[in-house]
This record gives C-alpha cells, sequence and structure tokens, in this order.
C-alpha cells in the first residue's frame, strides 16, 4: 500500500535533464525542445487515439468538435483557434508563455490531423472502453514528457494557473469550472460530450500523469 501510495503522490514537477532551467526561455537547450517535441507529439497522438474510440474525448477537444461542427473546418484548425482564442484571455491575466506554450497546440493540432485517419474507429463498446484506456495511457506519458522540458505551459493550463491567482481560488477548482463549462459549450456547438469527457482528463492529469513523474523522478 506505501508503493502504491507513493506513486500516486505529487506535488512537483521533477527536474531531469532535459529541462530547461526557466520556462521563460527563448534559447532553450536542444534536449529541452526536443524532449518536448517528443512529449506533444505522444500527447497528440493519444488524443488521436481517443478521438478514435468513438467514446467521448477531453473537454476542449469537445469544443474542438464543435467549431468543426458549426464551421465545417479541419480538427486540427480548430484546435489552433481554440488554443489561440484561450491565448487571448492571457493578457488581462498578465500571464506570460514560453516557448512551448506555442508549439504545444501547433504540434498537438499537426498529430492529431495526421494520425486521425490511421486510427481504428470502435463501434463496440468493449472495444470503445479499451482505446479509451490506451489512450489515457499514452495521453499521460506525453504529457509528463512536455511537462518535464519546463518550456511554458499550454494555453489551457496558463488560463487555469492564470484564473486561480487572480481569483485565489485553488486551481482543482478552476480547472473543473472550465472543463465542465467547455464540455457545455463544445456540445452545444455539436461535440462528443458524455461522462467520458471528464473522467478522461481527471484520470489522465491525477492518476496516469502523477504516476508516470513519480517513474521519471525515480530515473533522476
Amino acid at each position: 500500500m506505501k508503493a502504491i501510495s507513493k506513486i500516486f503522490s505529487l506535488t512537483s514537477v521533477p527536474n531531469l535533464f532535459w529541462s530547461a532551467p526557466t520556462p521563460l526561455s527563448f534559447k532553450p537547450p536542444l534536449q529541452s525542445v526536443l524532449f518536448l517535441f517528443l512529449g506533444l507529439m505522444i500527447f497528440g497522438f493519444g488524443h488521436a487515439i481517443l478521438f478514435g474510440s468513438n467514446f467521448g474525448v477531453s473537454p476542449w477537444m469537445v469544443l474542438a468538435q464543435g467549431f468543426v461542427v458549426q464551421f465545417g473546418i479541419g480538427i486540427g484548425l480548430s484546435i489552433i483557434l481554440v488554443s489561440f482564442a484561450v491565448l487571448l484571455f492571457w493578457i488581462p491575466l498578465k500571464e506570460k508563455p514560453g516557448i512551448g506554450t506555442f508549439i504545444n497546440f501547433f504540434v498537438v493540432a499537426a498529430v492529431i490531423e495526421i494520425t486521425l485517419p490511421y486510427i481504428p474507429y470502435q463501434t463496440e463498446n468493449l472495444l470503445k472502453l479499451v482505446q479509451v484506456f490506451i489512450a489515457i495511457l499514452v495521453i499521460g506519458l506525453g504529457g509528463s514528457i512536455y511537462l518535464i522540458a519546463n518550456l511554458g505551459p499550454g494555453p489551457r493550463d496558463g488560463l487555469m494557473t492564470g484564473l486561480s491567482k487572480k481569483t485565489r481560488i485553488p486551481m482543482a477548482y478552476v480547472r473543473n469550472f472550465l472543463e465542465i463549462s467547455v464540455v457545455v459549450f463544445g456540445w452545444s456547438l455539436g461535440g462528443t460530450a458524455n461522462s467520458i469527457s471528464i473522467e478522461s482528463s481527471r484520470v489522465e492529469r491525477n492518476e496516469f500523469g502523477k504516476s508516470y513523474l513519480n517513474w521519471f523522478r525515480g530515473l533522476s
């Protein structure tokens, strides 16, 4: 039980050999950039797998799906537009982007757009659940790798932390409010939303994400 407790307890992102010394560096170490790209590619591929499960997607992807339905654009372009829109909210919050902030959504959008046609599209519930589980594992791994690179938060994470600092409301509550809001809005636009949309995000961040980060910490 102590081993399990250790795996799922995390208070900070580990600092490893590919971690940049500062998230606001515009001349980061090469290995930080390479691992940032690697993590984001794995992260985007995980989201493509989740799309293919046909069993719900993560909250912000529900919103991106809604824009696809409403405007007839590709999912990659929709993700980029949503990300730019989120960045506009950084201005009144006085959040500062890093190089990883912009690389984040371009790489994730491109990977999803390129790989999605090759992902199995499931129709049976058991296979849907299996694919959701695989997707969450992959997303958690990719997210951990790019977080450790320490090159700036993605647009959505920056919005969450900025709102939390501005309102002094704990980040967990801010994140839940944002994710529920975008799921409802995305669903109203035609995105696919269900309990998986909220649960996948929670499990990816809290369970698998912490497990991966603790595993990487053990390598340091």
